[in-house]
């Protein structure tokens, strides 16, 4: 009988041990290595494991929002200025401006998973190549939930009915994933004849 993972919280994506073994296969088929980044070095399962734990810890953080949008409504923009308006207090109207954008976006600290996996890239808990990586394995375990070679993780969490818990059980199901059938876990050990 299939394992089924789901996240704690309710949600659509039903993840099965059938799914992440036909995600390795599409992962083996891969026309460059799933496990080597844009670095040329190879990363552990271990290591991109840890880059989507801490995604889904930095999600219920901050908040997850489906798409990013920009947060000032077109009406706040700045004033427009005329030849009489001195440099001075031009740029004293720029800086204010940039203080309380910032601001805004600080008080709307909600993040899309793909900035989330790029925030965590600068981290203790990641770096580009384990960023990368952690993305091509989303598309994978996508690919295999979806039964579509062409799928791919970004469009995929952006639908309109996504939710924070189909976010969540993925990005679990890509730690277990790469914990599972990345390099230096049990399964990606070659087997003696």
């Amino acid at each position: 009988m299939p394992q089924t993972l789901t996240a704690a919280t309710a949600s659509s994506v039903v993840i099965t041990t059938e799914m992440h073994e036909k995600a390795a296969q599409l992962a083996r088929d891969a026309y460059r290595p799933l496990w080597t980044g844009n670095s040329g070095e190879q990363s552990t399962g271990e290591a991109v494991a840890r880059h989507l734990d801490a995604t889904i810890t930095l999600l219920d953080k901050d908040g997850w929002t489906r798409t990013w949008s920009w947060p000032t409504p077109p009406d706040t923009m700045l004033p427009a200025t005329d030849d009489e308006t001195s440099v001075r207090d031009m740029v004293r109207t720029l800086l204010d401006y940039v203080r309380e954008e910032d601001s805004a976006t600080a008080r709307n600290s909600q993040r899309t998973v793909i900035t989330a996996l790029g925030y965590i890239g600068g981290t203790e808990h990641g770096d580009p190549d384990t960023r990368d990586i952690a993305q091509d394995v989303l598309n994978v375990l996508v690919q295999a939930l979806t039964d579509n070679t062409d799928a791919r993780f970004a469009p995929w969490a952006e639908r309109l009915h996504r939710t924070h818990a189909d976010i969540t059980a993925l990005l679990t199901a890509g730690a277990r994933f790469a914990r599972t059938y990345g390099p230096g876990s049990p399964a990606s050990e070659p087997t003696a004849a």
